[in-house]
């Protein structure tokens, strides 16, 4: 009965993401974690100004270190204060671990803008979740990136996290989330952080590997019990999982793809400079306002997978190291 206690946290921190979302009033430890590392690059790139790599790399490994102890720290105390105590603490920090609500409102208010055929607020509310340039999408192009955002967050920002919970706990979620920050801060290719990014976009690269493929395959059982297109997902999925400059990103992107019978990805803007990219998909038919609502209802659905196996497989562990 006390190692089901344990797995707990993991799944309420999913059932009060679900109910309430990110409280966008309340002090965020994610956000913390990006003022932080904001805070130590300017100190390092002071004292470390000629050597941007290993400058790059000792923040990595500070930000990892302070993100993983602190809660741990946290954790300790309060587990040893009072078992009740800390199942609220950590289950409150899985819960801020988990972004599924906060993908899903903050893509359909892309949804709900086109909608209403607001252009220009729809390229304002797809500014917030993606990294491109959105002053000159079309109505397609706006629906094309909110829908690749919401199928590659699946992973980062959802199923990622739970497989780090699943293994360590908050502390393994939280290792994880500061890498994932690290790397959507400074792991961009440009002159500025080309080199002072290398170390954080490779441990994103690497801590992401795992998750990103077993997320995918979730996603395709989704497919079939959605009843969308499975087997094409399943098959855009075998082609083109490999067509992005990230190792992990067209891994969930592809099955989405496939599933919705569209095609995503392709050249894109960012910070003015136009990338060239391979495309992602079949062009079966036009994407639609519509394939927001699907992608969010595959991202749910490959997260609920993700609860049950994570669930199971953190008994099995803590059962392992009982025994």
């Amino acid at each position: 009965m006390k190692i089901f206690i344990l797995i707990l946290p993991l799944i309420f921190g999913f059932v009060l993401d679900w109910i309430f979302g990110d409280p966008y009033s309340l002090p965020h430890p994610i956000r913390l974690i990006g003022t932080m590392i904001s805070g130590l690059e300017r100190i390092i790139r002071k004292i470390m100004p000629q050597n941007e790599k290993a400058g790059g790399a000792l923040l990595a490994v500070l930000v990892l270190l302070i993100s993983s102890c602190v809660p741990l720290l946290v954790l300790i105390v309060s587990y040893r204060i009072n078992v009740t105590l800390g199942i609220i603490i950590e289950s409150v920090f899985c819960y801020y671990l988990i972004a599924a609500k906060c993908l899903k409102n903050e893509s359909m208010k892309v949804f709900k803008a086109v909608q209403k055929n607001d252009t220009g607020e729809a390229r304002k509310a797809v500014s917030m979740i993606v990294g491109r340039d959105t002053e000159n999408l079309d109505k397609n192009g706006i629906i094309k990136a909110a829908v690749e955002t919401v199928a590659e967050n699946t992973s980062d920002g959802v199923t990622a996290p739970m497989c780090y919970m699943m293994i360590g706990g908050a502390v393994g979620g939280f290792f994880y989330k500061a890498a994932n920050t690290m790397d959507s801060m400074i792991g961009y290719k440009n002159d500025k952080y080309i080199d002072f990014g290398f170390f954080a976009a490779r441990i994103d690269d690497v801590l992401n590997f795992l998750p990103s493929r077993i997320t995918a395959l979730l996603m395709i059982l989704s497919a079939y019990i959605l009843k969308l297109d499975g087997k094409n997902a399943y098959r855009i999925w075998k082609r083109d999982r490999r067509n992005h400059a990230s190792p992990n990103s067209a891994q969930t992107e592809s099955v989405c793809a496939g599933a919705l019978d569209i095609m995503l990805a392709g050249d894109a803007w960012y910070f003015g400079k136009l990338h060239r990219k391979k495309t992602i998909g079949d062009d079966i038919r036009p994407i639609e306002n519509e394939d927001i609502r699907r992608a969010n209802s595959l991202m749910y659905c490959t997260a609920l997978l993700m609860l049950v196996i994570s669930a199971a497989v953190r008994y099995s562990i803590l059962l392992w190291v009982v025994r």
